[in-house]
């Protein structure tokens, strides 16, 4: 039996008989002789097949192939620089038809949302796989780093018995004769992991949050990276690791796939250079309202076109796309980021190309701080007891990061949506396909 061939590798074949298998793109059907461009996981190829009465059989079933039908072919590879399709073709022995296909309902000027209803046939786009491609490259590279440095892979619950932060933003789930919470990220239980002497942890997992935005950076479910440090001296050590760990990612994606990033996206990426530079809160606000944009959040926090804003100053007098933003005041950060001096916090955003991708910080490691910084959030520390009583126990200085993988690569990409960096899309009004 002949052994499958991935397309891409049909250049390195010797000439003569090969299998190839995939779907059809595209059929010319001429009265002499029929063309059918057949690709696969790898790319497409150019198979020909001359119409007289000993391929009248195979000549009948290529004319009544279907775009998108999954076929199986055997025939002579002819290596050839007049074919404009990889300077090869396949002259066809046998095609066998594995499955047909209708008609399809999307087509490249179809917009996302039609897109996304037929996702499975939107991600037989080239590009659409060329993403994949790029995200496995990126999360590749994050573990190559974890592991050498001695990080240990955890795999956190996603039902929790508690809200982490507060119920605002948690789907509420029956659990027999309780209620439990799709958790929002797993800040509870990577911080436990430190109190167990884990000492450096990580997970790329799902996250849940029941945020009823459209915009084009949010979902209700999306993939979480996360990184916590045992014996950190401040939330800088966690930015070093940080932006070390983006660098190795962007720089495996252009090795493996600058030129077809530049072919696809239009996308000349480059690789950042170390460090990335830091603005404290309060310098953002001062840059902000310096390029005539008023912040009308109570709190202080930055708003998107602050964002936007930032990264554009960054980008003019740094030449960076990336930048971190610290010492957030205490109002908009959680209870458990550690406090220092007056209001501020050991906490970071990560901002890339105007758009925030992750937020950091040095995380409060004593309980009765903790306590007193859960009440001035209004929350009860009855209600985190299970969070706060392995605190007791002792637990490290430490810190981390979570992030949010389509972002990444959205912004990476030059996308409009992380609908287009989502394997399969959730949102307010989308739990299907």
């Amino acid at each position: 039996m002949t052994a499958r061939t991935l397309i891409a590798d049909l250049a390195a074949h010797d000439a003569g008989p090969v299998k190839v298998q995939g779907w059809v793109e595209t059929v010319r059907d001429q009265k002499r002789v029929q063309f059918v461009i057949l690709r696969d996981e790898s790319g497409s190829a150019q198979l020909v097949n001359p119409v007289n009465d000993d391929t009248a059989e195979t000549a009948a079933s290529i004319s009544a192939l279907m775009h998108g039908s999954f076929v199986t072919v055997e025939g002579e590879l002819k290596h050839d620089e007049r074919v404009k399709l990889g300077g090869l073709e396949v002259k066809i022995a046998s095609l066998v038809v594995e499955t047909t296909a209708l008609d399809s309902p999307i087509d490249a000027e179809t917009g996302i949302d039609k897109r996304l209803d037929h996702r499975m046939l939107d991600l037989r786009r080239p590009e659409a796989q060329l993403i994949f491609r790029v995200q496995t490259a990126i999360e590749h590279a994050f573990r190559t780093r974890w592991i050498d440095e001695g990080f240990i892979e955890i795999h956190t619950p996603k039902l929790m018995a508690s809200a982490s932060e507060s119920r605002a933003e948690l789907f509420e789930v029956p659990y027999f004769e309780t209620t439990a919470y799709l958790a929002q990220s797993p800040q509870f239980f990577k911080q436990m992991a430190q109190g167990a002497g884990f000492g450096k942890i990580f997970e790329i997992a799902p996250a849940f949050r029941a945020d009823p935005s459209f915009t084009s950076r949010h979902a209700t479910e999306f993939t979480s990276v996360d990184a916590e440090l045992s014996w950190i001296d401040s939330h800088e050590d966690v930015m070093a690791h940080h932006e070390a760990l983006l660098t190795d990612a962007i720089t495996a994606v252009v090795e493996r796939y600058g030129d077809q990033i530049r072919d696809a996206f239009g996308i000349e990426l480059q690789v950042p250079t170390l460090p990335f530079p830091r603005i404290s809160h309060a310098a953002a606000k001062q840059i902000v309202e310096a390029r005539g944009h008023t912040i009308e959040r109570a709190d202080g926090d930055l708003d998107p076109e602050a964002e936007r804003r930032v990264s554009a100053h960054v980008a003019e007098t740094m030449g960076h796309d990336f930048v971190f933003v610290t010492d957030y005041p205490d109002t908009v950060r959680p209870f458990y980021h550690m406090r220092h001096g007056e209001g501020l916090t050991s906490s970071y955003d990560l901002l890339y190309k105007g758009t925030e991708i992750a937020t950091g910080a040095q995380r409060e490691h004593r309980v009765e701080v903790l306590e007193d910084q859960a009440r001035s959030k209004g929350m009860d520390p009855e209600e985190l007891s299970s969070y706060l009583d392995f605190f007791r126990y002792g637990v490290p200085p430490h810190g981390g990061f979570g992030m949010g993988l389509a972002r990444v690569v959205m912004l990476m990409l030059g996308l409009p949506s992380i609908r287009e960096t989502t394997y399969l899309f959730r949102g307010p009004t989308r739990l299907e396909p």
